[in-house]
């Protein structure tokens, strides 16, 4: 994969070229923008509470984001924590009441820069400096943050817009409610550290998140599934459960797997690539190290320059990395021969590690690393192909995603008429629309996004829906025609023409820490038989020798069938063990003692998501291993007993 995907958020202050009151529009906004206009006015009511119970609070942006807003500040000398948030609260109901008028104000530039000066908001001078130069400069030369505050047509900034509400005035771009009295119900709910502009050589402010909508029931019920999620945080989890531990010594955002937590990684990633190899995709191996010059040759270091791990090699001067992504790698190994249209398509699988300098502070459990594993795989195939490669994978994916149990849709990642895209548009305009056929013939519910394909072609994006009705990107399909164009990539087509193969990058589990953070919380710990790491566990009434022997019978039995048992004979009481294993969710439970020996016949006790009656059922001890067995291999939900 050459792409992983990170969720981020950005406000900047909207240049004003025209005289416009966005909030007298009469178009009728849709639930969508109502929320979000309620949430940026929530942000600004924030904001204004902020300065009137610290007056000398330093602002920098404040946006509307996906179920809330949040305010990054600067309080010279204050350090807040979440035991402020209340007193923060009580100010911001206290602005509603007064229900001050959001009124837009239009100012020059220059004098919206003396006003930043005159009132000490080093943070708001910076983007209208910012601003103010955009209009000369080229806008490819910006960073995106300031490519996002630039009229397309690149004319020169003169005005900007600010909003009053009482006595509190701030830089922004709008549309707001009318009042503060409009708006809905909110909660503050955390405070955060956040680099300026995410930069980590800039000062860190401190964000302040709140959730809000429309209607109080939408709010309590938000806020029960925070609750939930708290009580489902896979870093807890993967704490008690055993899973994974993170260590000082290794270094942050490197997790490592313990035998438990490997036995889940493995079955995810068997699985993955098994959804692959019936589709002819063969298995390959590459280093983790490579020299600098293959990443300037794909393009990749000029993206990717300021994430890479460097290393230093005491032998020679070449200049080498820790490999960020795969595909380049992979190009090496198909250029190694001639290829012809009958080796076409060339399929490509391998489940490695690729390495991001991550910043520290934006390191979280396994949902965000510096050592990310990819079950990755790449396609090199004609045009004419592409369909029915992305066919596969779309199969595999809907497969695997309803094996875990989450509902899928896709993004189609189109480009639009920006100019910063490579390739013929022709290729890119049929690609497209192969990427929207393969997605309707494969039945899975989509939406088409201009603007977000990827600089070399477009793609689609996986998002899976979790327990929690939380939306994840957990993986992409991405059409690439522009490394096999750099690395000069060729087929002798049927007519004898020297043609170019289109690569086609693809990731099921996408990071493969990743998912398993959004499974441990999707699943709540619970996991099914197939990727539960002990999925039957024997519990000894005492420890004589029938019983211990029969136990070990049964060990040894699930061993050939493949089934993962622990044993716990220990001088604890059977309750005690019992509870132990409902705390570690153990799929199946067994009590072993004379009446089971002398029958040969085990009663299991089976985890309460998994059961269909209620009923215990009473089986033989081979049989029962052996449906086990046949429930991991067919990867159910439920028991069959």
């Amino acid at each position: 994969m050459c792409e992983i995907i990170q969720p981020f958020f950005i406000d900047e202050p909207t240049v004003i070229l025209k005289r416009r009151y966005m909030a007298d529009t009469s178009s009728q906004p849709n639930e969508v923008e109502k929320l979000a206009t309620m949430r940026h006015s929530l942000a600004h009511v924030l904001a204004a509470a902020i300065q009137e119970i610290w007056p000398r609070a330093r602002f920098g942006v404040g946006p509307a984001v996906e179920d809330g807003f949040y305010y990054d500040i600067d309080i010279p000398g204050v350090r807040l924590s979440e035991t402020d948030l209340p007193k923060i609260e009580e100010q911001m109901q206290t602005i509603i009441s007064r229900n001050d008028n959001f009124e837009r104000i239009e100012m020059p530039i220059d004098e919206a820069i003396i006003w930043a000066q005159q009132n000490d908001q080093p943070y708001k001078e910076e983007l209208l400096n910012d601003l103010k130069r955009a209009g000369t400069t080229e806008v490819s030369k910006l960073n995106p943050q300031e490519q996002g505050m630039v009229a397309k047509d690149n004319t020169q900034v003169s005005q900007v817009s600010f909003y009053k509400s009482g006595k509190f005035l701030d830089l922004c771009r709008g549309p707001h409610l009318a009042s503060t009295g409009k708006v809905g119900f909110f909660r503050l709910v955390r405070i955060s550290g956040a680099y300026w502009r995410g930069n980590e050589k800039n000062p860190q402010l401190q964000r302040i998140y709140g959730v809000a909508f429309l209607e109080e029931n939408s709010l309590k019920e938000y806020l029960s599934r925070m609750e939930e999620a708290l009580k489902r945080d896979h870093r807890r989890l993967g704490q008690e459960l055993d899973l994974f531990v993170f260590s000082d010594m290794v270094g942050a955002g490197l997790p490592l797997f313990t035998p438990r937590g490997t036995v889940m990684r493995e079955e995810l990633i068997n699985f993955a690539n098994s959804l692959r190899t019936r589709y002819g995709y063969e298995k390959v191996h590459i280093p983790h190290l490579t020299k600098k010059e293959l990443y300037e040759k794909s393009g990749h270091w000029e993206k990717f320059g300021d994430e890479l791990f460097l290393v230093t090699s005491q032998e020679t001067s070449d200049e080498l990395i820790l490999k960020p992504m795969n595909c380049p790698h992979h190009t090496r190994i198909y250029a190694a021969q001639q290829r012809s249209y009958k080796d076409l398509p060339v399929r490509y699988l391998e489940t490695t590690t690729v390495y991001r300098d991550e910043k520290t502070g934006e390191l979280a459990g396994l949902s965000r690393v510096r050592s990310i594993t990819q079950d990755d795989s790449h396609v090199f195939c004609s045009q004419d192909q592409i369909e029915a490669e992305i066919a596969n994978l779309l199969e595999a994916a809907r497969e695997l995603y309803t094996t875990a149990g989450m509902s899928l849709k896709v993004r189609l990642s189109y480009r639009d008429e920006g100019d910063g895209y490579l390739g013929d548009p022709e290729l890119w305009r049929s690609s497209q629309e192969q990427l929207k056929k393969a997605t309707v013939a494969n039945g899975l519910e989509y939406f088409e996004v201009g603007g977000e394909a990827a600089f070399y072609g477009p793609k689609i994006d996986f998002i899976a829906t979790d327990a929690l009705r939380r939306e994840h990107q957990v993986a992409t399909v991405q059409l690439d025609f522009v490394q096999p164009e750099r690395f000069h990539l060729t087929y002798i087509a049927e007519d004898g023409i020297t043609k170019q193969p289109v690569m086609i990058h693809c990731a099921l589990l996408g990071s493969v820490e990743r998912f398993m953070a959004l499974y441990i919380e999707h699943t709540a710990g619970k996991f099914p038989v197939w990727l539960a790491p002990e999925q039957v566990r024997l519990i000894s009434v005492n420890q004589t020798e029938p019983i211990v022997a029969f136990a070990k019978k049964m060990i040894s039995a699930a061993k050939e069938s493949g089934v993962r048992i622990g044993f716990d004979n220990s001088n604890e009481s059977v309750s005690k063990k019992i509870r132990s294993a409902e705390i570690a969710k153990i799929p199946y439970t067994v009590v072993i003692g004379e009446k089971e020996v002398a029958a040969n016949e085990v009663v299991p006790r089976i985890r309460k998501d998994m059961a269909v009656m209620d009923v215990p059922i009473k089986v033989g001890a081979e049989q029962f291993l052996k449906t086990v067995a046949n429930e991991a291999k067919s990867r159910v939900f439920k028991t069959s007993l």
